[in-house]
């Protein structure tokens, strides 16, 4: 138990959630339009009779991508009684019909931040690479029509990895301190008519995900060599860079943390 700035004693809870970003404004709560932050915390709210619960995300998706492990840290009233199995399962009862759910619960420490304890960010884009475009897979996939090389995709993606300055691939609004990051992984595969594209790193500038895509895009249809991925990263000008890919590709798919909040509730 811990005291915010004003006084009042709460608790704290990790949950990890998943979410169809298809119609919402993203993550953070915004003037016009449904935010996922808002729903979580409403529902969250509801648990404790109206009573505000505010909360932290590991990563801000934009309008429009998706998650199937998204952590959030929510700080509860301190007087009350509830527990982990209450917060997934009410939550997920006042989040319908929204197409967003509370998969697990657990207690954390009053000090312990989704966002500033992570160690990593894991994302996976995905291009529908085929003639026709999408009908069960709408919204979620960037449809490209041109035959991509995903050989030729892997050998530039190679350029990019460990620690370097991403000025080329992050968005002209970023608000991040440094350009510096250091990419872990960056995978291209084919699986079957789908061009699947994972990454992870500790953590990643505004659009660098979408803006490397779009640039791998472009060696993939032959109109940039594996090399140019090089160039452009070396010349830290967001101009040098392909464009920004569509958010619908676009899935975060983990957070990891040096201990796993979640592991003692995973058979819950």
């Amino acid at each position: 138990m811990a005291e915010t700035d004003a006084g009042a004693a709460f608790v704290r809870w990790a949950i990890r959630i998943e979410y169809d970003g298809t119609g919402y404004v993203g993550w953070q709560r915004q003037t016009n339009g449904v935010s996922i932050q808002g729903l979580i915390e409403a529902a969250a709210t509801k648990l404790v009779r109206g009573r505000p619960v505010p909360s932290i995300t590991a990563g801000r998706t934009d309008a429009g991508v998706h998650a199937t492990g998204l952590v959030v840290h929510l700080d509860f009233p301190a007087d009350g009684k509830i527990d982990a199995r209450q917060i997934r399962d009410g939550m997920n009862y006042h989040l319908k019909p929204h197409r967003v759910v509370v998969l697990q619960a657990a207690s954390v420490p009053a000090d312990w931040s989704a966002r500033f304890s992570a160690i990593w960010r894991s994302y996976r884009f995905t291009i529908l690479n085929r003639a026709s475009r999408p009908a069960l897979m709408e919204g979620q996939v960037w449809h490209v029509r041109r035959r991509l090389d995903v050989q030729a995709m892997q050998e530039g993606a190679n350029h990019l990895l460990g620690q370097h300055d991403f000025t080329s691939f992050r968005a002209a609004a970023c608000q991040a301190n440094s350009p510096i990051r250091t990419l872990d992984v960056l995978t291209v595969h084919r699986e079957g008519e789908c061009v699947i594209i994972n990454t992870k790193a500790r953590s990643f500038l505004h659009h660098q995900v979408r803006n490397m895509v779009g640039s791998l895009a472009l060696v993939g249809s032959g109109q940039w060599t594996p090399d140019r991925m090089g160039e452009a990263l070396a010349a830290r000008n967001r101009c040098m860079a392909g464009p920004t890919s569509p958010p619908e590709g676009l899935c975060l798919t983990g957070v990891g943390y040096p201990e796993d909040p979640f592991s003692q509730q995973a058979r819950q």
